[in-house]
C-alpha cells in the first residue's frame, strides 16, 4: 500500500509506503530520506505497538534534526577535523559538528527523495544517485537501500553501492527503539545485551583515540543482559563525554551474526540486531529534548535506543581500524536485520 506522506517545503510530495506480514507485524517506510517511519510488533496481548521514534508527515522529518529512522551516508558518524586522504589527495567535508563530520555534513542524506525501484509484497527498494562531490566525496555512486519485512518478524535492511571513484561508504539506519511503545517513556528500565568484549575509546568531541578497551569491570560490559539505566549514572569517562551511552562497541566474530539483544519486560517484545559489519554504535537518546513526534508524543533523553551498525568511526584516520573505503567498481554491500520475539 502506498500513500501520500505530505509535501515538502521544495514542493515534492513524499510517499509511504506499508509492508505487512502474515503474522499482524507492520512496517511503514518513506521515500523521503529512504526512512523507517513506523514499525508496529504484537506485544504479549495480542496487541500492535509502534517502536520506534518518529513523526507523522514529511514535514516532521524534514525540520527534525535528531535523524529518527534516517538512512545515514555516505559516511555515518564522525570524520575527524572534516577531512581525509584517498588516493593521495586531501578531501574536505562539511564541518557540522564542532571542527568534525557527523553523518556526512549538512547535505544529509535523510534530507533527500529517494527513487522508488522494485516494490513487491515484501519489500521496498529506494535509490539515488549520489554524484561525485556530494557532501565533499570523490566519485558519482549509485545508491540502493531496500526494506524487507520478512515472516520471521525481521526488518531486514539491505544496502547496496557501486562507485566509479575510490571513495568511501559506510552506511547505517538510524532507528530510535522503544519496545515499549514509542511513546512510553524511558527505556532505562528496558533490558540489552551486546555481544562485544571491547568498545573504542573516544575523546570529549566523540573521535575515537584509537584505543580499543576491554568492557570487563566497566559500565559498558553488557555482555549480559542488564538494564539499560543500570550503570548510565556511573563517574566513567565514556559515560561523562557521551552524557550516556554514545559509543561504538567492537563486535565479536566475523561475517553476518547477532549483535545485541533488547527486551521490554512490559510490553513482552524483544528484538535481536544482527549485522555483518564489525561495529556498532549503541545510543540512549542523550541529546534527544522535547522533541515532538507521532501521535502528539513528545520524545526525551533516554526514551529510546539505537543499534547503528557500521565501521568504527574516523576509521579513514586509523590504520588499524577496517576502513569504509570502496574501489572504483567495487560493490558495497552489507545487511542489518532487526528481528522482533518474544520477550
Amino acid at each position: 500500500m502506498t500513500h501520500s506522506f505530505g509535501m515538502t517545503s521544495k514542493g515534492e510530495e513524499a510517499r509511504l509506503f506499508t509492508i505487512q506480514n502474515d503474522k499482524g507485524m507492520e512496517i511503514k517506510v518513506s521515500d523521503y530520506g529512504a526512512t523507517l517511519v513506523q514499525v508496529r510488533v504484537p506485544d504479549k496481548e495480542g496487541r500492535l505497538l509502534d517502536v520506534v521514534l518518529g513523526y507523522d508527515d514529511v514535514q516532521g522529518y524534514e525540520a527534525g534534526n535528531a535523524f529518527f529512522g534516517a538512512t545515514i551516508g555516505r559516511v555515518a558518524n564522525r570524520i575527524g577535523n572534516g577531512e581525509f586522504r584517498l588516493g593521495g589527495r586531501t578531501y574536505e567535508l562539511t564541518r557540522n559538528d564542532g571542527q568534525n563530520t557527523l553523518h556526512g555534513g549538512r547535505d544529509f542524506y535523510n534530507k533527500r527523495i529517494w527513487k522508488t525501484g522494485e516494490t513487491q509484497e515484501d519489500h521496498v527498494e529506494f535509490l539515488m544517485d549520489s554524484p561525485s562531490g556530494d557532501q565533499g566525496f570523490p566519485g558519482n555512486v549509485k545508491i540502493s537501500v531496500t526494506y524487507t519485512l520478512t515472516k520471521d518478524n525481521e526488518v531486514k535492511i539491505h544496502y547496496r553501492a557501486v562507485p566509479d571513484a575510490d571513495t568511501l561508504m559506510n552506511l547505517t539506519n538510524h532507528s530510535y527503539f522503544n519496545l515499549s511503545g514509542h511513546a512510553s517513556g524511558t527505556v532505562l528500565d528496558q533490558e540489552v545485551m551486546l555481544y562485544a568484549d571491547a568498545y573504542a575509546r573516544a575523546d570529549s568531541q566523540s573521535i575515537p583515540t584509537g584505543e580499543i578497551v576491554p568492557v570487563s569491570g566497566t559500565p559498558m560490559d553488557f555482555r549480559q543482559l542488564k538494564p539499560v539505566g543500570a550503570e548510565i549514572e556511573e563517574a566513567y569517562e565514556a559515560l561523562e563525554f557521551g552524557k550516556g551511552y554514545d559509543h561504538n562497541w567492537v563486535l565479536n566474530g566475523n561475517g553476518y551474526r547477532k549483535a545485541a539483544f533488547m527486551r521490554s519486560k512490559e510490553s513482552g517484545i524483544a528484538m535481536e540486531v544482527y549485522t555483518d559489519l564489525p561495529g556498532m554504535q549503541f545510543y540512549t537518546a542523550n541529546f534527544v529534548d522535547h522533541e515532538k513526534g507521532k501521535a502528539g508524543a513528545v520524545y526525551n533523553m533516554r526514551q529510546a535506543a539505537c543499534f547503528e551498525t557500521q565501521y568504527f568511526p574516523d576509521a579513514v584516520h586509523k590504520d588499524h581500524f577496517e576502513g569504509p573505503e570502496v574501489k572504483a567498481g567495487e560493490v558495497y554491500e552489507t545487511t542489518t536485520a532487526y528481528r522482533f520475539v518474544k520477550g
